[in-house]
């Protein structure tokens, strides 16, 4: 593959990008589901990844009921993911990407849909928290994946066009937001596989977070 411009900057996702999250928040859904005394699907869960919570929450009303308490349920749900989340790990290829991009000199950002907490609890974690020059999270930008806002809001947080970031991304929703950014997107799938609307959106469906440090490594990169 080729990229239509010199790459400036980098922008990630955070859940199922970075960290193996997804999975494990799937069980801990289960888990509070069970609990209520409702089933959670896979299909179901499958079809919140990558949104915002409040249209998460749009969604879980639109399934259990209307009177179905989203909100207290998104929290337990959480309490079971914390309970798990010693199990988490590094996505393959993350420490190789961005020592790549040390020696390249490219700024890169975090846009998640997760809370700000969430973010720097996994970061810290893992001792990545300088890694990283902005992290856009839940609240720091008006609308939620899909829409462009929280890859604009990285952008600008990088001082970079758009059109000159390349967007890391493991979701559906996480790339039609990167794409409608205009920046170049790359999906690395993870519970999620391309589909062809997808793969017609990105630049390239990876394998992997190594073989993007292996493509971006063979390209015109333009360091700020």
């Amino acid at each position: 593959m080729t990229f239509p411009c010199a790459v400036r900057a980098v922008v990630f996702d955070m859940d199922g990008l970075l960290f193996d999250t997804e999975e494990l928040f799937f069980q801990a859904m289960c888990a509070a589901g069970s609990e209520a005394g409702h089933d959670v699907s896979r299909a179901f869960f499958l079809g919140l990844v990558g949104l915002p919570a409040d249209r998460n929450f749009e969604r879980m009303r639109d399934h259990f009921g209307a009177g179905f308490p989203a909100e207290a349920f998104h929290a337990r749900c959480h309490d079971h993911f914390h309970a798990l989340e010693h199990h988490m790990a590094l996505k393959p290829g993350v420490i190789e990407l961005l020592d790549r991009l040390d020696q390249l000199h490219l700024p890169r950002a975090i846009a998640t849909s997760s809370a700000r907490q969430n973010v720097e609890r996994n970061l810290d974690r893992f001792g990545l928290a300088h890694r990283f020059d902005a992290v856009l999270a839940a609240g720091d930008y008006r609308h939620g994946k899909p829409h462009p806002a929280p890859y604009l809001a990285a952008a600008a947080a990088l001082r970079v066009a758009p059109v000159d970031c390349l967007a890391l991304e493991d979701s559906h929703n996480g790339v039609r937001s990167a794409a409608a950014a205009g920046m170049m997107t790359i999906m690395v799938p993870d519970l999620l596989e391309a589909t062809d609307e997808i793969a017609a959106l990105a630049l390239h469906v990876a394998r992997d977070l190594n073989e993007v440090r292996i493509v971006l490594g063979a390209q015109r990169t333009m360091p700020l």
